[in-house]
């Protein structure tokens, strides 16, 4: 028998986790390289290594050790994956294409550049500079390198929110009317073949600024549909990188889908896949590390993904209220991400919900949300 493929993952969260869940079917050996005892992905993995993926040295010597590396996360070292990559180690996604979307003033002149329709931005450096740009308001502020799961935005609606302006190098970008929040999957292998998933509708948290639920495929015209998903692969072509990508978009209230950012990796926005498509995006990322043919992206039914997050006021051991309820209903698939410790808005599983629409997809999610809390 061949040897099996060694796959290493940056990153020990759990985008990671559920990788692994996905590649225990295939020959294969896999690396984590994370900081921290027991983040995780550290418990489904063949080789667990305790490591900085921001250390040049502690990323280089890892990647010599696989055949192929990928990443849950975009914080990493990118100067040991340039020259990794140069060595002949097979980086997906690639080092070029992670360089732009990790610094999101890179990410929007780069949709300037290959005219991808996006919101109009300025970048600046400090955060006196935004006395130059009153006529711009309302604006969102976004730091340019760091910022994840709603972290580093600040949304400035008149000069008085000056003063919670970040002083750091920044992209200021125009406050759109949006009408919905829209997200798209897209897949690349090395052969070129590409798999696109149906694009999902995306409801945000106002507390924490990330995802409470999505529900997929989103309720959108025919035309808006093939608009999005054009869209999407215009992104994946431009940054030329095998990968899967998530591309989050606006529907503004004129019609216009624009480019919010673009995800390198699995993603909050693809997590229903797993029970509500033909093939997850966690099988689509293994069949790129591996250059296997691309799966079907089809929806089998209407589904929901709720994120389960940490309560207010509980931080420590983490309990799950209510969880025997939830998972007594028929249609519902909760997935718990092993994290032992909860604090407020920490994402610590989510709940996907298939159903015959939606209605009653958001029926059941209500009565979820009702039940199951994340406390300590």
């Amino acid at each position: 028998m061949n040897k099996p493929l060694r796959i290493g993952i940056l990153g020990g969260g759990q985008l990671g986790r559920m990788l692994l869940q996905t590649a225990a079917n295939y020959h294969v050996e896999t690396f984590v390289l994370e900081a921290g005892k027991n983040p995780p992905a550290s418990s489904l993995c063949h080789y667990f290594i305790e490591g900085d993926i921001k250390d040049f040295d502690t990323v280089y010597r890892f990647g010599k050790l696989v055949d192929v590396l990928t990443i849950e996360i975009e914080n990493v070292n990118l100067e040991a994956l340039f020259k990794l990559e140069e060595e002949g180690l097979n980086v997906f996604p690639r080092p070029g294409a992670l360089k732009i979307i990790k610094d999101k003033g890179l990410q929007k002149e780069f949709y300037k550049l290959h005219h991808i329709p996006t919101s109009a931005f300025y970048l600046i450096n400090r955060k006196h500079e935004l006395n130059s740009y009153f006529s711009f308001l309302p604006m969102a502020q976004k730091l340019r390198d760091g910022g994840y799961d709603g972290r580093g935005v600040e949304i400035l609606r008149d000069e008085t929110d000056f003063s919670k302006a970040f002083d750091a190098p920044c992209v200021i970008e125009k406050l759109v009317s949006i009408q919905k929040e829209i997200s798209v999957m897209v897949a690349k292998n090395e052969t070129g073949e590409i798999a696109v998933y149906p694009p999902v509708e995306m409801v945000f948290d106002p507390r924490y600024n990330l995802v409470d639920y999505l529900f997929s495929p989103a309720q959108l015209s025919g035309e808006q549909i093939e608009l999005a998903k054009n869209i999407a692969v215009d992104v994946m072509n431009a940054l030329d990188s095998p990968g899967i990508f998530a591309v989050e978009m606006f529907l503004d209230t004129e019609g216009n889908i624009l480019v919010n950012e673009t995800a390198p990796r699995t993603h909050n926005s693809g997590h229903q896949s797993i029970e509500g498509n033909y093939c997850s995006q966690y099988e689509m990322q293994m069949r790129v590390l591996q250059n296997l043919p691309l799966g079907d992206t089809s929806s089998i039914k209407p589904s929901l993904m709720l994120n389960l997050i940490g309560e207010p006021d509980y931080t420590g051991a983490v309990k799950y209220k209510g969880l025997e309820e939830v998972m007594k209903m028929k249609g519902v698939y909760v997935h718990l991400y092993g994290k032992h410790e909860t604090k407020p808005g920490r994402k610590m599983g989510h709940v996907t919900i298939l159903g015959k629409d939606k209605s009653e997809l958001l029926e059941k999610a209500e009565y979820i949300k009702q039940k199951l809390k994340v406390v300590a």
